[in-house]
């Protein structure tokens, strides 16, 4: 229930305030005055587009802030869910700066736009014309048979149901498609796979093969460098060997005089034994080495295999082919193991859709026992109305199952005796709608705490009789929740528990639009006028008098 609207800067108003009723609250005033701006502030409460034109000084920030008492709206978890401290008295506010800048809050807390329209929501039902045309949407229809069942618990179920099922279809789709892309390349993965595995690149050391085949293609002349080697260090008459050895023998005859003469004997004795060491490996080498064209032949076909499949696979080095080789295996395993894993993709998807199904079915039953006594109900509704033949038939369908689940309806109506009822979107007239929506808002009144209802001159195109009808409607509404209209028919006018009167004050330097509470006496002399004109008469004032119920 909105308990204070406070609106500041905001287009033709300078500053006003009000405290509405608990019940019926009545917005009168002439064409132009200025009563479409509240509904402007309060559309902004509700996340509306904030415009810097719309200030009053463009000096200053405008302020819309409304107070609400939410204690009967069941919201705690809606505040949780959007990280929000829940107060019984909640207060929201939008500020627009000169420079156009547009603020949010919700209990002095800055939040998002999207999440003011959250909370508003819940709060403010604001009808004008577009929420009138939005009745002829088929998902505005099924929300009115899910209100009106008060089925939002089972329509939450089935919400959660679908999110797990298109959870579960779109993972196995994934592995599905998944699946496709790499069977076609599985025959060719495999062709590699064979390929790699055939080269036995495990048992291979690249650098070592290449080193050897350089030796081996170089292998007579490494022969006779070798033979030039040994012809100096062993074979030749002035050999080192020879030369060394003698040397050794010369030291031995002083080693006796010169304890230093001993020590370079021995130094060169060890350096002897070393040469001789060499000398021996040299020939063990020059003995083995030998051109072995057949060696040479298994080496190139072997390094000329990996450097094909380097090149093949565009990589530097053994190492990473052997990468490439782990990698494509991977893939081939995955196919080889992906029937089990589509398998249970597969079953996971059938038991969300089974278990979907079964609650969108108890939805549906739900559904079509609401239907029969929500259309008798309009039809009686639309009758207090002023409409006696007018009768509105809703029809069901199954479908495939979506998030609301798996019904669409399609409410039909005709105004006319003995006229077939068809699409409501195709044969109600503006009044008509008008009058239909609020029946709905008037039968749901009764079923659901309803947030506060405002009425944009849902009165347009009646009067008369039916107009008293309409009041009657809205003023019993009013016993049970909160409703604003504005109006411009006294037979309404007069049934508020509260009545607010819209002007504009010429006074200023600007004008200004201003609303004040009216008393009694100020609300028979506004009813009297919108009976009888500017200077009602004894009869209209009396007329004012009946309708409000003043003896």
């Amino acid at each position: 229930m909105l308990k204070n609207l406070l609106i500041k800067n905001y287009a033709l108003i300078e500053h006003t305030e009000i405290d509405p009723d608990k019940g019926l609250n009545i917005i009168t005033g002439e064409t132009g005055a200025g009563k479409s701006i509240m509904l402007g502030a309060l559309g902004l409460l509700k996340g509306g587009r904030a415009d810097s034109k719309a200030l009053f000084d463009n000096e200053k920030k405008c302020i819309i802030e409304g107070t609400f008492n939410i204690s009967s709206y069941k919201l705690k978890s809606t505040f949780k869910d959007l990280e929000l401290d829940y107060e019984k008295v909640t207060i929201l506010r939008r500020e627009i700066t000169p420079s156009g800048k547009s603020r949010a809050f919700i209990n002095d807390t800055p939040v998002r736009l999207d999440v003011l329209k959250k909370i508003s929501e819940k709060l403010m039902d604001i009808h004008s014309q577009h929420d009138t045309l939005q009745l002829g949407s088929n998902i505005y229809q099924l929300n009115l048979v899910d209100a009106y069942g008060q089925l939002e618990k089972k329509v939450e179920h089935v919400f959660v149901a679908y999110k797990e099922y298109r959870k579960t279809a779109q993972s196995y789709q994934q592995l599905l498609d998944e699946y496709n892309q790499i069977k076609e390349e599985f025959e060719f993965n495999q062709f590699q796979l064979k390929e790699l595995d055939d080269a036995n690149l495990d048992d291979i050391d690249q650098a070592e093969l290449e080193m050897e085949l350089e030796k081996l293609e170089n292998a007579e002349n490494i022969k006779v460098a070798l033979n030039t080697v040994l012809e100096t260090l062993s074979r030749s008459d002035f050999s080192a060997d020879t030369s060394i050895y003698s040397s050794i023998t010369d030291l031995n005859g002083l080693s006796d005089y010169s304890k230093k003469l001993s020590e370079i004997r021995d130094r060169l004795d060890s350096c002897h034994i070393e040469l001789r060491d060499i000398i021996s490996e040299i020939e063990t080498e020059e003995d083995a080495l030998f051109f072995d064209q057949e060696r040479i032949f298994m080496i190139k076909e072997t390094l000329d295999t990996v450097y094909a499949l380097q090149q093949k696979h565009r990589v530097q080095d053994l190492e990473e082919l052997i990468e490439k080789r782990e990698s494509i295996r991977s893939k081939v395993d995955k196919v080889e193991s992906f029937d089990e894993a589509l398998l249970e993709a597969e079953t996971e998807k059938k038991a969300a859709y089974e278990a979907l199904m079964e609650i969108a079915e108890t939805l549906s039953e739900a559904r079509k026992n609401a239907i029969v006594p929500l259309s008798e109900e309009l039809n009686k509704t639309l009758a207090d109305l002023g409409m006696p033949n007018g009768q509105i038939q809703i029809d069901h369908r199954i479908t495939e199952p979506t998030v609301i689940g798996i019904d669409e309806v399609e409410v039909l109506f005709t105004a006319n005796k003995g006229r077939a009822p068809q699409a409501l979107r195709e044969v109600a007239s503006g009044g008509e709608f008008s009058r239909l929506m609020l029946a709905i808002k008037y039968i749901l009144a009764s079923k659901t705490s309803l947030p506060t209802i405002i009425f944009d001159e849902i009165d347009t195109g009646i009067s008369g009789e039916i107009a008293i009808k309409v009041g009657n409607i809205m003023e019993e509404m009013g016993k049970s929740h909160q409703v604003f209209t504005i109006s411009h028919l006294p037979q309404i006018a007069a049934l508020g528990s509260k009545h607010y009167y819209v002007f504009k004050d010429h006074e200023g330097d600007a004008t200004v639009s201003k609303i004040k509470t009216l008393d009694q006496e100020g609300r028979i002399n506004e009813i009297a006028q919108m009976i009888g004109g500017a200077q009602p008469s004894e009869g209209a004032i009396q007329s004012a008098k009946d309708l409000i119920g003043i003896k």
